[in-house]
């Protein structure tokens, strides 16, 4: 058995007091899987291996788990889906890792009220197929992996590609339950569509990045689903005119499910990884519009808009895939654009500008990328002004202009009013850079936040800016 230099064993067994022995692990080998998360492997920190695993069901046994932790100056580091691209469920020092994967419970469905309650470790698919075998309300958030746990989607804020339309994580989030890092446990928020009492602290835990508590339960807003959807492709000569056609659609009034941007390149490599063709030829880049309206008189009507929008602008190709079938292929494409270039991705970053500023922005990564003669594609969510950029290794390494470039694209996002990260966070790999984003003032008050949450300094440190 591993020997654990830095776990006291009456820890241990305390912990076996509160779960029961089947949910602490110990053995190195199983505690393994639980260290790592999504993150690109070149970027993320090497983790402790110096960890227990703990699985508690309930409220309760959170609360006293983290009673006993703070008790003891134990760092614990809560771990969702492990679906995460920053580092931040990552442990960097002897740590209790805290599982939520045993809490699956759907609490309650008021579709009067338009509220699901729901146990954090439930995924986003999961609840999603709960939804449709109710066929009366639907969650429009859907930030990519389905085996994302409903926990670390909070504390994550989450985006994705509906965020055009229907925003983040953020815009959903009706209320939390939250165990506090001295085991106090609080309610945030609730079904109420105004409350205008005191600082609002549960928009302080959404995106705080497992740093500041451990939600436990989560309400969600649901709304109305539109009964029809389509996807239309579009092609182009260059970014440019891609850029243009996407902010003509927004300033005509359209405001489309979704509205996502693909290199080409980026296009046919995900379709040759999952045997498939892309459906367009023409051009050198694509925008996809995926719709939702209320009738199908609605969404043809929007569909021709936007194609009359993307022809004056210089589109050269374009489809409109209605049946559900093609439309499931082309977005699994799109779904898989990083699946298929994983192995050879350095950074996959996701920078954001307001909207209006993607043309300047995609000019400045072209502008940076032929200076360091770097290889950079794009493939994102232009709509809502969040792209992914990849930056690639060189030979299978790292090369050696990647800090000083990846530098460049964030004062360019800064520049323009934007942020070095719109949806995947801060996390343990964009500490250093957060100092560009904001100045010292406005990084002492989140340190001061951090203090009065977590004085002992035990719930995920150096995540963030902590």
């Amino acid at each position: 058995m591993y020997e654990y230099r830095n776990m006291d064993g009456m820890l241990i067994k305390e912990l076996k007091a509160i779960v029961g022995e089947d949910y602490v692990i110990t053995e190195h080998d199983n505690v393994v899987s639980y260290l790592y998360d999504e993150t690109e492997p070149r970027l993320r920190p090497a983790a402790n291996e110096d960890c227990v695993v703990v699985k508690p069901r309930t409220t309760e046994e959170v609360s006293k788990i983290m009673a006993l932790a703070d008790k003891n100056k134990q760092t614990v580091v809560v771990r969702g889906g492990g679906t995460g691209l920053c580092g931040a469920a990552i442990p960097t020092e002897p740590s209790l890792i805290l599982s939520m994967e045993r809490f699956k419970e759907i609490i309650d469905l008021d579709d009067k009220n338009f509220i699901i309650t729901l146990e954090a470790g439930v995924t986003l698919g999961e609840m999603n197929e709960f939804l449709k075998t109710k066929d009366v309300l639907y969650f429009p958030c859907h930030p990519g992996d389905e085996s994302a746990q409903m926990g670390g989607l909070v504390v994550e804020n989450a985006g994705g590609a509906r965020a055009v339309k229907h925003g983040v994580m953020r815009n959903h989030i009706k209320g939390v339950e939250l165990v506090l890092p001295n085991g106090k446990v609080m309610n945030l928020g609730g079904k109420l569509q105004k409350n205008n009492a005191g600082y609002d602290l549960l928009q302080l835990i959404i995106g705080s990045e497992g740093t500041l508590g451990i939600v436990t339960k989560v309400m969600l807003k649901l709304y109305p689903e539109s009964k029809f959807t389509g996807t239309l492709l579009v092609s182009f000569d260059s970014y440019d005119q891609a850029t243009e056609a996407a902010t003509k659609t927004l300033q005509s009034g359209i405001i489309p499910l979704s509205i996502e941007y693909l290199d080409r390149q980026i296009a046919l490599r995900s379709a040759e990884h999952l045997g498939e063709k892309w459906p367009l030829q023409k051009g050198n880049v694509d925008l996809m519009f995926i719709l939702s309206e209320d009738s199908e008189d609605a969404l043809f009507d929007v569909g021709g808009m936007i194609e009359e929008i993307c022809e004056v602008v210089g589109a050269v190709e374009s489809l409109i895939a209605d049946s559900s079938k093609d439309q499931a292929r082309i977005l699994n494409i799109r779904s898989n654009t990083y699946t298929a270039s994983k192995s050879s991705i350095l950074d996959s970053m996701d920078i954001t500008v307001p909207p209006a500023q993607m043309p300047a922005l995609m000019h400045g990564f072209s502008s940076i990328a032929e200076k360091y003669h770097a290889s950079i594609d794009t493939v994102g969510h232009i709509g809502d002004g969040n792209v992914h950029n990849n930056i690639y290794l060189v030979d299978g390494e790292i090369p050696p202009y990647y800090e000083e470039m990846k530098e460049e694209l964030y004062k360019l996002a800064i520049q323009l009013g934007g942020s070095i990260t719109g949806e995947h966070g801060i996390g343990k790999i964009r500490r250093k850079n957060l100092p560009l984003q904001f100045d010292e003032i406005q990084i002492n008050l989140m340190r001061g936040v951090k203090e009065l949450f977590d004085p002992n300094n035990i719930l995920n440190p150096r995540t963030a800016i902590y």
